[in-house]
């Protein structure tokens, strides 16, 4: 990967539906020779795919988010937490991490009974010996 392809996918997490001859005038390429670098960025896997970002409040109406720190009884394998964490819709993002918690989870529901519901699933799984929560207030930043 050179320093075009970084330009390139900088420009492509900005606007995913750009037109190649768009994305050649900004990089200095023609249209097909930005067709063949996402392309061939496509084959090796480094871009996975193309989204849309839909804004959770339009789709399903406003709702309640919150972070929850996941502790663990033992050593949990990361595979064993992602299937888990996987049966829960309301899980909308999560990872392991560093420091006391083994997992910081995104939650996203309708209202709080519902965010209730889900953070009660998450402490009821085998190897989950409690978890900590923080309700999102406001939305400051979205990329």
């Amino acid at each position: 990967m050179d320093e075009t392809d970084r330009r390139l996918l900088d420009l492509l997490r900005v606007n995913g539906r750009i037109g190649w001859a768009e994305l050649g005038e900004r990089i200095g390429l023609s249209a097909s020779a930005v067709r063949r670098r996402v392309d061939r960025l496509t084959e090796r896997g480094i871009i996975r795919g193309f989204t849309v970002d839909v804004d959770p409040d339009a789709e399903q109406g406003p709702g309640v988010a919150a972070y929850v720190e996941l502790f663990c009884r033992g050593t949990v394998a990361p595979g064993e937490l992602q299937r888990m964490l996987s049966a829960v819709p309301e899980v909308v993002t999560a990872g392991t991490i560093t420091g006391e918690a083994d997992a910081l989870v995104l939650l996203r529901s309708r209202d709080v009974r519902s965010l209730e519901d889900a953070l009660e699933r998450l402490r009821m799984a085998p190897n989950v010996d409690h978890t900590r929560s923080a309700v999102v207030l406001t939305w400051l930043v979205s990329r």
